[in-house]
């Protein structure tokens, strides 16, 4: 059976809640349908959470709406525990992995309890249900020296040059995500009170201080190689991006990921990927005794259980240097 389309039903009913009113489709959803447009209206609206998180949940809900609509059931009353432990019995038997499953699965529980605190329903069976344990996997990271020999070696003596060099810089001095790093523009720089204004998940804003190396690196590469770089453009409407590819655009993030793994191989860092600078900076900012709520409103976080996880590298390398230190260990 093929798995329902909400993203009519979505904004049918963002509409609705916006004007006011409540129109009926041509073709009247079930009750499930309804309440998960609802739902996902909520997320994007009032949660304001990412585009890609909400078409996640949308395809989660809409294989798990379809399942249901399998069994004869449309109506939220008439969901029970065991149907929910069936339908991620048939996940696992289908050949998703843990993460997929443990995504719908969170899914499943924020549709039921916005359905039980609208009062669309009055069962909730996900109340008992606990999302598995997930296994830590501590991020990669460079080791000082490492990120000092990635940044300190010879750059082509051109535009190009001066601009990976300054990409480089400012991922491993502001801990930037790549697709924030892209999506800067021009006016998000304030290098004389040397912060700049970073879009985040959700399109949130927030302050980075961007200092030392990485600011002059930026500033060397404003001062000309941009210029040379933005003269390629052919299309005559010029761009507000900071970072610009060969034809004077905005450069894409699958380039910084190429360049990054290409910089890397020159010095021995096979593989080297843009979020591994992010975790590098966060490592090393904590290392170096950055307190962890400053260390989570630079990051962007908007858990600080997220941001901890870099407390855990920071305990491995106190146990590294014990072991390789004190001479009972």
């Amino acid at each position: 059976m093929a798995a329902p389309d909400f993203a009519h039903a979505e904004q049918h009913h963002r509409a609705a809640r916006l004007a006011g009113t409540d129109r009926c489709a041509a073709s009247v959803p079930s009750q499930l349908e309804r309440a998960v447009g609802e739902y996902l209206a909520f997320l994007s609206v009032e949660r304001n959470l990412a585009r890609n998180t909400i078409e996640g949940y949308r395809r989660d809900l809409a294989a798990y709406i379809g399942f249901l609509a399998e069994r004869g059931i449309s109506d939220p009353d008439e969901v029970s525990r065991a149907d929910i432990d069936e339908f991620v019995a048939v996940r696992r038997d289908a050949g998703y992995a843990d993460a997929s499953v443990e995504r719908s699965l969170s899914a499943l529980k924020g549709l039921h309890a916005f359905m039980l605190r609208e009062g669309i329903t009055q069962v909730h069976p996900t109340a008992a249900l606990r999302l598995p344990k997930k296994e830590e996997h501590l991020p990669d990271y460079l080791t000082i020296d490492e990120a000092r020999a990635l940044l300190e070696q010879p750059f082509p003596d051109n535009a190009a040059g001066e601009r990976d060099r300054a990409i480089l810089e400012v991922l491993y001095g502001c801990g930037l995500r790549v697709s924030e790093l892209t999506g800067l523009d021009l006016r998000d720089l304030y290098l004389e009170e040397e912060f700049m204004r970073v879009v985040g998940k959700g399109s949130k804003e927030r302050l980075v201080p961007i200092l030392g190396s990485a600011r002059r690196a930026l500033e060397r590469y404003l001062d000309g190689a941009r210029g040379e770089l933005a003269l390629h453009d052919r299309t005559g409407r010029g761009t507000s991006a900071v970072f610009l590819n060969k034809n004077g655009r905005r450069l894409s993030r699958q380039s910084v990921h190429a360049l990054c793994e290409r910089y890397g191989r020159a010095v021995g860092l096979e593989g080297l990927h843009p979020h591994t600078l992010r975790h590098s900076f966060a490592t090393h900012m904590l290392a170096g005794g950055a307190d962890l709520r400053v260390l989570q409103e630079i990051l962007g976080h908007a858990d600080i259980s997220t941001t901890q996880v870099y407390t855990h590298l920071d305990r491995t390398q106190l146990r590294e240097v014990y072991l390789a230190s004190h001479p009972r260990a």
